[in-house]
This record gives structure tokens, C-alpha cells and sequence, in this order.
């Protein structure tokens, strides 16, 4: 199969050399390529450059000619961060926040992960993949590419399992790249001790996930209440032993060392980043990590926002991912959490979209591949309806521009 844009108002985020990330000033550069042309062959991207250069068609056979005038075209977004296999939503939650109480007193009663726990407990795995798909085919017509999933609401041995079965599922059968990440310390099982729940996931689950080769990362809610910072470094040491990188959900709701635990362990990533400080900055600055931020979370949950145009201004790169999940970021669509980015944190458009594309295929492991549009990189990109440039994604907050979406060199229908 062969696939020919042509008259593209504007060919974004491209790339004659790649780069596996994007730091500090140079994430307010965008390459982009007016009036182009973009040739795809089979699941790769083939060759690009400017219509007046074009150099004609030489062969005709299987080939399918899109003609994008007034259109942009764009590297699928890559979403670094969901847990988007869940059952059941948490809308009653939403009212009790509404009503004043806060995240971490709503868990205390209960709620929060204690209740997704407990209704992924009482689904089947079958459930669990078909409402699980039904969201990722959401996300992928609001132009997503490549997505992370997360483990975590299952809490003990065999609900953990069942998630991470489903992920893999999902992965043998959706056209876009997905990445698993074993999330068993996102809280603690009712009626179990947190040091008996850390032996549980150290001795009896890591094991059996990497026996099964389930997960690609391991990750840890390392937060006041949850799991501390020597704690995080124990799990995801134990999880480096058997080859799956550590990330970590860091400084969310208060800060309680997690950039640190996931630096020390060599994280690809640390998540969410509301309470990072400048000592927190000097520790990336000084890494191999990504920072990555959340804004739909922060958003939804009114927390502080992170200091994304600081960690930029200081030389760093950031990831923007969407946190999907049903408490506290029931949306994965990457359009509106670069909206966020731009309103509420004063990134600019290319920051943004740097940071929804090739710093979030870092934070997957997928930059060498996904991200950008290269030749031979994979050919995940999606065609806008008429906009008039860019800019035009976060400012138009409530639409979603994509028109035609094209995943390993199909037309995705």
C-alpha cells in the first residue's frame, strides 16, 4: 500500500535528522514544511519535501493520492500516561469534590483508587477489554498513535494480572503502539499491611509479570499516604532486576521525593510534577528522565499547577500526556491537554505540540520510531480539516480538528 499528500497547507513537526528528545529553548522550534507533499509506503513514512519539488509519480499501482489543500498534516500525538482499562466511572466523586471535599479525604471514605479496585475486581476480563476499546478507538480519532497503559486498579495478584492480560490484549489487535505498565503499587489493598503489599509485589508479581512478559515498565505512586520514597526505589530496583524500566507518579498532590526516587532508579519518566521544586529541577537537569505533566489532571482536580515553564526555561524537556482514567481525568484527548499546556502553564504552541509528540514518545521508548515526521519512522499522522495553521489546535479548545487519520500506512476507518 502506497499513500500520496499532497498540497499540504503545512507539513508539521518534520524532521531531516531525529532526535530522540527536546530540550529547554529549542522546544520552541517547530519544522514545518508549507505547500508539501508527503509519500508513505507500507507502514513507513518514505520521503516528504515541497510541492514545487515534487518529482512526479513514477508508479501508479496501489497507490492512493489524498489531496490536503488547506489541511495540516501531523505526527500522531503520543500519550505517555493512561490507565484506560478500568470499569465503571466515578462521577459521584466528581460531586463530592464539587461539594468540597478534597482528593485524599474522598479516598479515605473509600473512593478514589480503593473503588476502581474494587469494580475491576468484579469484571470480567472480557468486560474490561470491550469498554477498553471502546476508549481507545475515542482517542484515536482525536489523533492519538501510540499510548501507554497502566495496571493499578487491581491492587491484588489476580485482578493485576487480569489488567495486564487485557493490555496485552489490546495490543495484539489495535492498529496504534502500546506500551504496559505494571502498576501494582498504586495503593493499598484493603485489609493489608503496605509492607506485606510491597513483599506481595517484589516476591509473587513481579516474577510471574516478567515470566509472562506483561509489562514493559513498572511504576509507583510515590505519595504522602501511599508509597514512600525509599519504597519507590526498592520496587522499581527490584523491577530493574528483571529488565522493566521504572516510572513514577511524582509530586502530585504533595511533594514527597519521587523526581528523586525515579532519577536514583533511572526512570524514563516522572509524572504529574504539580510540587516539583528547583532542587527537583536540578535533578533532571542531570538525567536521562522525562519530566512529564498532566494537565487534564491538574485541571480536573483544580491542584497547583506544575512548573512546566520553569522546567523549560531551566533547559529541560517536557512530555504532555492525558492521565485517562476515571477519577480524576476522565478524557484522553490530546488536543485539549495542549490547549491546558498553552492556557494554563504559558507554553507556547510549539512547546505544546514538541511535547505531545516526540517527549512523549521518549517517555514510551518509542522516539526512535514514533514522534515526528522522518523517513522511516513509522507512518502514524493524521490530516486536520481546513485550519488555518497550528496555533489553531490550542486555541480552538472544544473542537477536535482531526479529519483523516493514517496508522502504519492505512487510512484508519
Amino acid at each position: 500500500m502506497k499513500i500520496l499528500i499532497k498540497n499540504i497547507k503545512s507539513l508539521v513537526q518534520v524532521e531531516e535528522k531525529t532526535r530522540l528528545k527536546i530540550s529547554g529553548a529549542e522546544m520552541k522550534t517547530l519544522s514545518c514544511i508549507s505547500n508539501a507533499w508527503l509519500a508513505i509506503e507500507d507502514d513507513k513514512i518514505a520521503d516528504f519535501g515541497e510541492m514545487k519539488d515534487f518529482p512526479g509519480i513514477s508508479d501508479w499501482s496501489n497507490l492512493q493520492v489524498i489531496d490536503a489543500t488547506g489541511k495540516l498534516v501531523f505526527p500522531s500525538w503520543c500519550d505517555s500516561h493512561t490507565h484506560i482499562v478500568y470499569a465503571g466511572n466515578r462521577e459521584q466523586e466528581f460531586v463530592d469534590r464539587i461539594n468540597g471535599l478534597s482528593y485524599e479525604e474522598i479516598a479515605k471514605r473509600g473512593g478514589g483508587i480503593l473503588n476502581s479496585a474494587k469494580k475491576l475486581q468484579d469484571a470480567s476480563e472480557d468486560e474490561l477489554f470491550e469498554s477498553a476499546m471502546k476508549r481507545i478507538r475515542e482517542v484515536i480519532l482525536q489523533g492519538t498513535g501510540a499510548i501507554e497503559i497502566k495496571s493499578g486498579y487491581g491492587l491484588s495478584f489476580e485482578a493485576e494480572l487480569k489488567m495486564l492480560r487485557v493490555i496485552k490484549r489490546i495490543k495484539a489487535i489495535v492498529p496504534i503502539s502500546v506500551k504496559a505498565t505494571f502498576l501494582g503499587a498504586h495503593a493499598i489493598p484493603s485489609g493489608m499491611t503496605k509492607e506485606k503489599h510491597i513483599e506481595n509485589i517484589i516476591n509473587e508479581m513481579l516474577p510471574r509479570i516478567a515470566e509472562e512478559k506483561l509489562a514493559d515498565y513498572c511504576d509507583v505512586f510515590c505519595e504522602r499516604n501511599y508509597f514512600t520514597k525509599e519504597e519507590t526505589v526498592k520496587i522499581l530496583s527490584e523491577a530493574n532486576k528483571y529488565g522493566i524500566k521504572g516510572k513514577v507518579h511524582a509530586e502530585q498532590l504533595s511533594h514527597s521525593g519521587g523526581i528523586e526516587a525515579g532519577v536514583k532508579s533511572n526512570a524514563i519518566s516522572v509524572d504529574h510534577l504539580e510540587f516539583a521544586n528547583e532542587n527537583d529541577i536540578s535533578i533532571l537537569k542531570n538525567s536521562e528522565t522525562m519530566g512529564t505533566i498532566l494537565p487534564g489532571a491538574q485541571f480536573f482536580l483544580g491542584l497547583q499547577n506544575p512548573p512546566a515553564r520553569k522546567m523549560i526555561d531551566a533547559g529541560l524537556p517536557i512530555a504532555i500526556a492525558s492521565d485517562y482514567n476515571p477519577g480524576s481525568c476522565p478524557s484522553g484527548n490530546m488536543n485539549f491537554m495542549i490547549s491546558l499546556a498553552c492556557i494554563n502553564y504559558k507554553l507556547t504552541p510549539e512547546e505544546a505540540i514538541n511535547g505531545a509528540t516526540i517527549n512523549s514518545a521518549y517517555a514510551m521508548g518509542l522516539s526512535k520510531t514514533h514522534g515526528n515526521i522522518a523517513i522511516g519512522k513509522q507512518a502514524n499522522v493524521f490530516i486536520t480539516k481546513e485550519i488555518p495553521n497550528y496555533a489553531f489546535i490550542p486555541y480552538s479548545f472544544a473542537n477536535n480538528p482531526v479529519e483523516t487519520i493514517i496508522l502504519n500506512g492505512q487510512i484508519f476507518k
